[in-house]
């Protein structure tokens, strides 16, 4: 599980978002943050006191592509 935190152009405010090893989102604060560390900080405890497992799989990646000649 990795904790991230977000903002957007309408709001500067923080938030955190816990998402799991396929990128999918398993939580997300509805509360704002004024700094990014003290949004982290919060979705640590959070993540914390889910107590889960992350069981997921991690998407494939592929090779980057060669354009050119070969």
């Amino acid at each position: 599980m990795q904790v991230t935190a977000f903002n957007t152009p309408k709001d500067p405010r923080w938030r955190w978002r816990i998402v799991n090893l396929a990128r999918e989102m398993i939580a997300e604060s509805t509360e704002r943050f004024r700094s990014i560390q003290v949004a982290i900080t919060k979705g640590k405890e959070r993540l914390e006191t889910m107590n889960v497992v992350d069981r997921s799989v991690p998407p494939k990646r592929y090779p980057p592509r060669h354009h050119g000649r070969r």
